[in-house]
């Protein structure tokens, strides 16, 4: 039997306060369900991961309390920039150049840089306080996209297609610089609404029926930023296992979930897709309601 003792680059960055946990070997997928909940800085965890396989690092970015910015590189010869874009941007690092010049900053180059097997770079930044920065894909610029809550990089010293991720600036990483930070706050809310009484009421239905209904508006109601999806998701699949068994019309579960999910925040589109999978998930398990003969 193989044993294998983790990396010096996966205790390096346990060392640094990183929350990592293991890729597939030679790989970029997570090697572990719920990475982002089990990554840890825990030197006695990763050893004993680490002995079951020749695993790839990963860095949850959400825990590290950092932002990592990453400057891919065309893929081919059709992955050409938008024509908007200034002549001469080949690739993610010419497109933050053209940002930073734009707003009249300097290149942020004097942090964490770790390249990539494509050629690409990651810029490793210490994550601002009293904002939850979350992924982002182009947001920035052609080529640019942001690994934060929610995220994950491929570490230093992992292979991909026997090729490695290499440390190019070994320093500590730089906090995020506040116009980067500005550029990626997530969008502000709209004014939320307080919740509408006749969300809860659903016509002709008998009291245990009119209750499932009301207690998962009120799930939506109730939910804190961030979470919101996730509790209309949920909300669905319990309603849905209801329409499913014939208890409940689906136009209604639809329409009084949509309200609700838009009275706290949620875009219309957004919810109704959510909606939509969260009643066929529901679906595989209907449920029906037994009543007592009067």
């Amino acid at each position: 039997m193989h044993h294998f003792t983790p990396p010096p680059a996966v205790l390096q960055a346990a060392e640094r306060g990183w929350h990592v946990f293991p890729l597939v070997p030679d790989g970029k997928r997570p090697a572990v369900c719920s990475w982002e909940s089990r990554a840890t800085t825990d030197p006695a965890r990763l050893t004993r991961c680490w002995s079951a396989g020749a695993y790839n690092l990963g860095v949850a970015t959400g825990p590290s309390r950092l932002v990592v910015v990453d400057l891919d590189v065309p893929k081919d010869e059709g992955d050409r920039p938008p024509a908007a874009t200034s002549a001469g941007v080949t690739g993610g690092a010419d497109s933050l150049s053209r940002l930073a010049e734009e707003h009249g900053k300097r290149y942020p180059s004097d942090t964490y840089t770790v390249r990539t097997v494509s050629g690409g770079l990651h810029l490793y930044f210490t994550a601002p306080t009293g904002t939850a920065l979350r992924n982002t894909a182009g947001r920035l610029g052609w080529k640019i996209d942001t690994r934060a809550n929610g995220g994950y990089v491929v570490g230093a010293g992992s292979t991909v297609d026997g090729r490695s991720y290499q440390v190019v600036h070994d320093a500590l990483p730089a906090p995020l610089p506040s116009w980067l930070a500005k550029l990626l706050a997530p969008a502000p809310l709209p004014p939320q609404r307080p919740l509408d009484v006749s969300l809860l009421a659903v016509n002709g239905l008998d009291r245990y029926l009119a209750a499932a209904v009301a207690g998962e508006v009120q799930r939506i109601a109730r939910a804190v930023n961030g979470n919101r999806n996730t509790a209309l998701y949920q909300a669905s699949v319990a309603l849905g296992q209801l329409v499913a068994g014939g208890e409940l019309p689906a136009s209604d579960v639809v329409a009084k979930l949509a309200a609700a999910a838009v009275g706290q925040g949620l875009h219309e589109s957004e919810a109704l897709r959510t909606i939509d999978s969260g009643l066929r998930a529901g679906a595989r398990k209907p449920r029906t309601v037994t009543r007592r003969a009067a």
